[in-house]
């Protein structure tokens, strides 16, 4: 697997919830409910002569109506790391939930890449239905279908080699085209590894650890097959796992990124730097 991409983690956003809240049926674990926090991250990936984002956050105006703190807005987070939005070549949409699509239309030049079944639901006769609908925003999911007129989507099946050591991976579960990215890193030694962006296939890492199901879910069979091809995609030495939601990302990986202004420093990790902890 070929290496050499730079894998950030920018915490845009975040919320306090609860695990009664979060997870799906929670009294079945017969557990005390208790607060916890929720992060909202997207992800840039630089290398090979290209920047590519995995999702895009949510807009400002949703944000605040939904009681999402912003942290930083996405696009001045980015200029600060040196990525103008128009520059930016790709976005994978890994799903079409609000907080991962929010800002589409400020990447005038980019291509979007989302799952066609993910897709094809979001545009089919079930969309607008409460249970699927909620953490959805109409003119986002309709930014998907001018994006396609425009000649800027492109629909991927089951997986798709987007370019060398960077593959995504259509897994379904929490919605129905949700999709994981794994992309070749440096490993801590430098030898060869690969960061798994699970976005929210994996929103807390105790899904994954525990067998817990997150209370947003489209197929239930899909959401527990997805953390299982988590696994396995974890299982050799060099796999990063990269939850999307959960703030144990930031004490997982370590390194963070030289000469941001103070506001930024903390809120940006390099998920395949030399200063990670073990997952």
């Amino acid at each position: 697997m070929p290496v050499g991409y730079e894998v950030l983690a920018i915490r845009y956003g975040t919320r306090i919830t609860t695990k009664a809240e979060s997870y799906l049926n929670y009294q079945f674990y017969e557990e005390p409910d208790s607060p916890i926090r929720i992060d909202y991250f997207f992800w840039l990936v630089r290398g090979g002569g290209r920047t590519v984002l995995v999702d895009c956050g949510y807009g400002a105006e949703p944000g605040a109506r939904r009681g999402r703190a912003m942290l930083v807005d996405p696009v001045a987070a980015l200029a600060a790391l040196g990525v103008e939005a128009a520059a930016v070549d790709q976005i994978v949409a890994s799903h079409a939930h609000y907080d991962h699509i929010g800002n589409l239309h400020r990447f005038p030049n980019a291509e979007i890449v989302i799952a066609r079944r993910e897709y094809e639901f979001w545009t089919g006769p079930y969309a607008g239905r409460l249970q699927f609908a909620q953490p959805t925003e109409a003119p986002e999911l309709a930014y998907l279908t001018t994006a396609r007129e425009q000649g800027r989507l492109t629909l991927v099946d089951e997986t798709c080699d987007l370019a060398p050591g960077f593959e995504l991976v259509v897994v379904g579960g929490h919605t129905p085209g949700q999709l994981v990215a794994q992309v070749a890193v440096t490993g801590a030694g430098g030898e060869p590894g690969a960061a798994v962006l699970a976005a929210d296939a994996l929103h807390f890492y105790e899904e994954v650890e525990r067998d817990r199901p997150f209370f947003i879910v489209s197929d239930l069979v899909g959401m527990y097959r997805a953390y299982e091809v988590l696994r396995e995609m974890c299982e050799d030495t060099g796999r990063l796992l990269v939850a999307g939601h959960d703030p144990d990302v930031l004490r997982r990986f370590t390194t963070r990124v030289p000469a941001l202004p103070a506001d930024l420093a903390e809120l940006v990790v390099d998920v395949g730097g030399t200063g990670r902890t073990a997952p």
